[in-house]
């Protein structure tokens, strides 16, 4: 296998709140799932976002990446992801740019349109920076804050963003990469348009994938960079891997429907069961041999190189390390051996 087609493998670290976990404790947990990655042979961690509930208890993937590239030495740490229109898109920037800096270009930054949730009241930035062209005005903006270039302005043209030219500082050495969270088409066509590459939830099978895949690329995008998400459990058999992930997984699903909306919609209502029927049908689960041949089926049937394995299900911060450490000596060298 070359270099060029071993795929990289990372964590996606969700800092999703179990029974008997406070907050605190859940997001030391997630810094020392990190730690436990870089020993275990991973290429990198992505960190999600979310605000004013427990499915993830990370309100900034941002300030929790800083702490994680000052713990570690050579991994790879990304935002999957901030969410955009609750910041201003230069001080994202200016925040990426800093990152990138002082860890020598570890950082990757990762960005989601999100949802029409209470954030955007309770950041005053308003359900104008959730709707398509509000989310691709902040794109835009923050695009060409991190390019490299040496000045910046924003001329306000119908997306607020009003405001003389400034000096970048930190300027980026280079342009930095943004990846771009998707769930539906019109984002798919955004980031496309921009020849951004896709980070893909975990909600949606291979085919799912592989048709937003053709998609982006029949809208013009170029790019490989692509990357999937996948919940992974191992253990010694399907059912004893199983049965961990039914006893902790679907009550900490049941969180993620707490989310509060101001468009004056109900939240998706998807059974926390079936769901994980769902994903247990199709992600990694059960013995080293199958986790690795479904991963292999993932790459096979999307063209991605670059996996996000969801390590957290299990519900309990020893079997989390547990997990981290087989796929790490089990499962990472099979993906990686021709």
């Amino acid at each position: 296998m070359t270099a060029e087609s071993t795929p990289q493998v990372d964590l996606f670290l969700l800092a999703g709140l179990f029974p008997g976990a406070g907050h605190a404790g859940t997001l030391r947990a997630a810094a020392d799932y990190a730690v436990a990655a870089e020993r275990a042979g991973f290429g990198g961690v992505w960190l999600a976002e979310h605000h004013f509930g427990e499915y993830g208890v990370c309100p900034s993937a941002v300030t929790l990446a800083a702490h994680l590239l000052g713990r570690t030495a050579r991994l790879r740490v990304g935002t999957a992801a901030a969410i955009l229109p609750n910041r201003h898109p230069v001080a994202l920037a200016e925040e990426a740019a800093l990152l990138d800096a002082v860890s020598g270009g570890r950082f990757d930054l990762g960005v989601a349109r999100g949802g029409p949730w209470v954030d955007l009241e309770v950041f005053g930035t308003g359900p104008r920076r959730y709707d398509h062209a509000g989310f691709a005005a902040a794109l835009d903006l923050l695009l060409a804050a991190v390019s490299g270039a040496a000045v910046l302005s924003g001329d306000g043209d119908g997306d607020g963003f009003r405001f003389r030219d400034v000096a970048m500082v930190p300027r980026p050495a280079r342009p930095l990469p943004v990846w771009v969270a998707a769930t539906g088409t019109p984002t798919v066509e955004l980031a496309a348009a921009r020849n951004l590459p896709l980070l893909l939830g975990m909600h949606d099978d291979d085919a799912a994938k592989a048709a937003m895949l053709r998609h982006h690329a029949a809208s013009g995008g170029t790019t490989a960079g692509h990357v999937s998400a996948h919940l992974a459990f191992v253990a010694d058999s399907v059912a004893e891997a199983e049965s961990a992930l039914r006893r902790a997984m679907p009550g900490w699903l049941r969180a993620a429907q707490a989310t509060v909306r101001i468009d004056g919609s109900p939240p998706p209502r998807r059974d926390p069961a079936a769901y994980l029927d769902h994903l247990l049908a199709t992600h990694p689960v059960g013995p080293p041999q199958r986790c690795a041949r479904r991963l292999r089926a993932t790459l096979a049937a999307t063209g991605v190189r670059r996996l996000l394995l969801m390590v957290e299900g299990g519900g309990d911060p020893r079997r989390t390390l547990a997990n981290i450490n087989r796929l790490g000596r089990e499962v990472l060298p099979a993906l990686r051996a021709p």
